[in-house]
């Protein structure tokens, strides 16, 4: 049997034990949830979410990376399988909700997708076009709100099955156009990348920022998503990149103004890439505004299907950094709180309740 009939015959399977694994969102206007943080305020709000693709795309890589063709398709399809299950357009509903009710001036977004799957010319009537990104600035337009994308980089590439299947993976920077005048902004890559890692797969990082005026003080916000692990890595060397990857965030905003760096940042506090960070006079706000044992903010992951019933998190990789909020005595005040962590963050999915992301998000409101 071909690999291309077996890639059929799977996914009729797919199809047949799901109803509807891509079903379209409902379109009925959700409720307009209620601003907590008034316009007026001085305070500076911000917020760091992982999006998540919808399924474990490493399982994926490593598959294709494997000497045996046998592992790729099944790997592909259980990932297809994976991503209705996890069904974005009903996340991002609620993201836009959250969005909503703490009003951010700034919202960084990693792994926003575009998933585009066409398998019709298989023989298989199965077609899959979703652009996460569209859809969560559709869902806070319908919440009256005005956001607009600041910039947005470029990561993850994957072209796979002579380009039916396809996921390009992007960061995002969201500013709030009522409140936030942008003066610069860019996406860019890092000079630094793992690159091509198997056939169809290249990774390539990048980061996004926007230098703004708030009320007639500047500021600047960054976002970025550094290199994750990979399984097959020599030791060290991704732990170097994510050093390096920030590094170049540090040196490119430079030290004139207030800055917000946040993002999923794929390390561990006391790594290379929090040493960079710690070094350059950037505070990690929620170590400064959680001070004390017990209070770990740890942000991942939940299962890859998002059917957990409990967040069971061991590990802290995603942060919101400040530089210049700092009063005469040190110290950063405001307060910092995680998004996508307790039970009542999960949302009706298509078979069981899930998660807003794999991640928890991360919302700061800095003095």
């Amino acid at each position: 049997m071909t690999r291309l009939c077996s890639l059929s015959i799977a996914v009729l399977f797919v199809a047949a034990c799901n109803d509807n694994p891509f079903q379209e969102p409902d379109n009925t206007p959700a409720p307009i949830s209620v601003q907590r943080v008034s316009a007026n305020s001085s305070d500076i709000v911000v917020m760091t979410q992982n999006l998540y693709v919808g399924a474990d795309v490493d399982l994926v890589i490593r598959a294709l990376g494997t000497p045996d063709p046998g592992d790729d398709f099944p790997a592909l399809l259980f990932a297809i399988e994976t991503v209705g299950k996890t069904d974005f357009p009903v996340r991002a509903e609620a993201i836009a909700d959250r969005i909503a009710r703490e009003r951010p001036h700034a919202v960084g977004l990693q792994e926003v997708s575009q998933i585009n799957i066409d398998l019709r010319p298989l023989g298989v009537p199965l077609v899959v076009d979703q652009d996460f990104l569209a859809m969560l600035e559709a869902a806070l337009a319908a919440r009256g709100l005005h956001y607009q994308v600041a910039a947005t980089s470029d990561n993850i590439d994957v072209n796979l099955v002579s380009g039916l299947v396809r996921l390009r993976d992007h960061d995002a920077l969201l500013i709030d156009a009522d409140r936030v005048t942008v003066n610069d902004a860019a996406g860019q890559d890092f000079s630094v990348n793992l690159g091509q890692v198997a056939d169809g797969v290249v990774l390539i990082r990048g980061w996004v920022f926007a230098r703004t005026t708030i009320g007639r003080q500047s500021y600047s916000f960054a976002s970025a998503h550094t290199e994750a692990n990979l399984a097959g890595a020599p030791p060290g060397l991704l732990e170097q990149i994510r050093a390096a990857q920030v590094g170049e965030m540090v040196g490119a905003l430079g030290s004139s103004e207030p800055v917000v760096l946040m993002g999923d940042l794929n390390d561990r506090p006391g790594s290379p890439m929090y040493g960079v960070l710690a070094g350059a006079g950037y505070t990690d706000t929620w170590t400064a505004l959680h001070p004390g044992a017990g209070a770990e903010g740890l942000t991942c992951c939940h299962v890859a299907d998002l059917s957990d019933q409990i967040a069971d998190f061991d590990q802290r990789i995603d942060y919101i950094w400040t530089r210049g909020f700092a009063r005469e005595d040190g110290r950063v005040q405001g307060s910092i709180d995680r998004f996508g962590n307790v039970p009542a963050d999960r949302l009706p999915g298509p078979a069981y309740p899930i998660w807003p992301s794999d991640h928890a998000g991360l919302l700061a409101s800095l003095k």
